[in-house]
């Protein structure tokens, strides 16, 4: 039988976040495909994990190379997991070029869920989270970023960013240029002593770190959706019609379409009320 792919997420910052999932199967695969094979195996030294595992090196640099021989482990029926140095693989990070060869020769490929900096960011935010989108590092040429910005202008969700704590503040005056002065949220140094969520406009935020100093740390920077974008999509008539059928009362039912929507509640109310009065 041919092995199992397992992609296996390991903390960004807290020990404790690894699961016992993760652990169980770092201790039984043949193979280990690591980021970095010395930071791999200082956490299973730290996590008192013993494996007699095979540790290969797969990153950016040498993936191309690599594939072709974790692909042969699999067929050959050994068991390999996939290994980031912090946080859930292939997000940036070439793990999805392997997941997505696996799958193309029929190989079997299993996510192990576990730390990553994207949702606890945007827990921390405060900006609306039912609708996302991850963007993942910019370009470091100023040009470049902000074509990249300019093209997610009218993206009708929280948009997502890793951020270098050098680049942090150039980052957010190309945002408030491009963007103007929408909400949004940096967010360093996750599960770890010195978290923090720093929230505010971004005009605010610009003046904090010309004042304050680049950050340290891991960085994720957040944006709010454009204001114009929130509710356009829904159509409220409807949805407010199943509302107020769904629950007991009126406020109930306008606080349900406001969350979902994310537009001004006193404009959702008015509508309701035309409804209830026909």
């Amino acid at each position: 039988m041919a092995g199992v792919l397992y992609l296996i997420s390991t903390p960004i910052g807290n020990l404790a976040d690894m699961t016992f999932r993760s652990v169980d199967i770092l201790s039984k695969v043949t193979v280990l495909a690591c980021e970095d094979t010395r930071n791999t195996q200082k956490l299973l030294n730290l996590l008192g994990v013993k494996t007699e595992a095979a540790f290969i090196s797969y990153h950016e640099y040498n993936a191309d190379k690599m594939r072709p021989k974790l692909i042969q482990f699999l067929q050959d029926g050994k068991d390999i997991a996939l290994v980031s140095d912090a946080g859930t693989p292939l997000v940036s990070d070439p793990g999805y070029r392997l997941v997505k060869e696996c799958r193309a020769v029929g190989l079997s490929v299993v996510p192990v869920p576990g730390a990553n900096a994207v949702l606890p960011a945007l827990q921390l935010s405060g900006l609306p989270s039912d609708r996302f989108f991850f963007n993942g590092f910019l370009s470091t040429k100023k040009s470049a970023r902000k074509a990249e910005l300019q093209s997610l202008k009218n993206v009708p969700a929280t948009l997502i960013f890793y951020e270098s704590p050098h680049r942090v503040l150039e980052t957010l005056q190309d945002m408030l240029e491009i963007f103007s002065d929408r909400k949004a949220a940096v967010v360093r140094e996750l599960t770890k002593k010195f978290e923090e969520a720093k929230n505010g406009p971004l005009s605010q935020l610009v003046q904090f770190y010309t004042e304050n100093g680049e950050p340290k740390g891991e960085i994720v920077i957040l944006v709010d959706r454009p204001e114009e974008q929130k509710g356009q999509d829904f159509d409220i008539h409807a949805l407010l019609t199943e509302a107020l059928k769904k629950y007991p009362s009126l406020r109930d039912a306008v606080d349900a379409v406001t969350k979902q929507t994310q537009m001004d509640r006193r404009k959702i109310y008015k509508e309701a009320l035309d409804i209830k009065n026909g």
